[in-house]
């Protein structure tokens, strides 16, 4: 039997090391390559075969599951009320601080769930084109706070996964560009009746202040069937942030149409400086106000190591 550790007792989680994880995979097939996983990692992650086979399989068994009884619960709902609504696609939400790795994760398992045997259609929507433009932010005095709940626009999240969750189609959504770091005008995802849709996103499992006289006031989250936050240690987090930065200082930002191409010509020592300015003044505050206490929202939490492999699984108990 696992060592299934709960802390105290009372929490809602069950938690697993790597290794009691891995062991959930059982016969589940990998059915990425090689090439495949090193294309799905970003350039600042460690992602490699194994960490797909002990974290990321376990996790599409997990979910395999999940969807099969949200769609036996669904057919039951339609036999009680005696309707023929259309199939509803399962809305997974991936949330955590910047740098932890939100987007390998939400490819890796995009790739994985649409390999599933009966090949569902698994779409994958970033929260970042839900952001304000650049001028709207500009014109609020909120370039500083980008990334944090205010600079989004919420009613048209909002309005987005109301029609994904109701079938319209086809449903679309913003395009944002990180090397100009804004909006693209007139630039578009159509979503078109997935069977799973990933929304990845810093602040997605965010609830926010609840109405007095309560009134229904929909939160992101309300639309998810299932939640993941990536979590990890501040300090890691900064070292991955800054690490990021000098990364791109050589790639991205030499670009002249990049929206940071003034860092590229930056010394290491000016570069450390300024990705530990900009982490403690923007990135740490939004961590600390908005994204970490969502944390213990989520139905799964993978706990990363200084590697960037997960050590620990938070899994919410039913």
């Amino acid at each position: 039997m696992m060592d299934q550790r709960i802390d105290d007792g009372l929490s809602p989680y069950r938690v697993f090391t790597r290794a009691e994880w891995a062991e959930l995979r059982q016969d589940t097939p990998m059915t990425l390559t090689h090439d495949e996983v090193t294309r799905l990692r970003s350039m600042h992650d460690h992602l490699d075969m194994r960490e797909v086979e002990e974290i990321y399989l376990p996790l599409s068994r997990l979910l395999s599951m999940y969807v099969a009884a949200t769609q036996r619960l669904f057919r039951a709902q339609q036999r009680f009320l005696g309707t023929e609504d259309a199939k509803m696609p399962y809305i997974i939400g991936i949330g955590g601080s910047v740098a932890v790795g939100k987007s390998t994760t939400a490819r890796v398992l995009q790739a994985l769930l649409a390999r599933w045997t009966n090949v569902p259609k698994v779409d994958l929507v970033t929260t970042d084109g839900f952001l304000y433009p650049n001028a709207v932010l500009e014109r609020e005095h909120l370039m500083d706070r980008k990334g944090f709940p205010e600079s989004y626009d919420l009613p048209a999240l909002l309005r987005f996964l109301t029609d994904v969750k109701a079938g319209r189609r086809p449903t679309r959504a913003p395009i944002y560009s990180h090397l100009v770091y804004d909006v693209m005008p007139n630039h578009w995802i159509e979503i078109d009746r997935p069977d799973i849709l990933i929304v990845e996103g810093l602040n997605v499992l965010q609830a926010g202040r609840l109405p007095k006289d309560g009134e229904a006031i929909p939160f992101v989250s309300d639309f998810f069937d299932f939640s993941v936050y990536l979590d990890a240690d501040e300090d890691v987090l900064k070292t991955w942030y800054v690490n990021r930065f000098l990364t791109l200082r050589g790639t991205a930002f030499s670009d002249p149409k990049s929206y940071f191409h003034r860092y590229s010509w930056l010394s290491d020592a000016e570069a450390i400086t300024t990705a530990t300015a900009i982490w403690t003044r923007i990135n740490l505050v939004n961590l600390h106000e908005n994204i970490l206490p969502t944390r213990q929202r989520a139905d799964l939490i993978l706990k990363k190591g200084e590697s960037h492999g997960v050590d620990e699984v938070a899994l919410r108990k039913l």
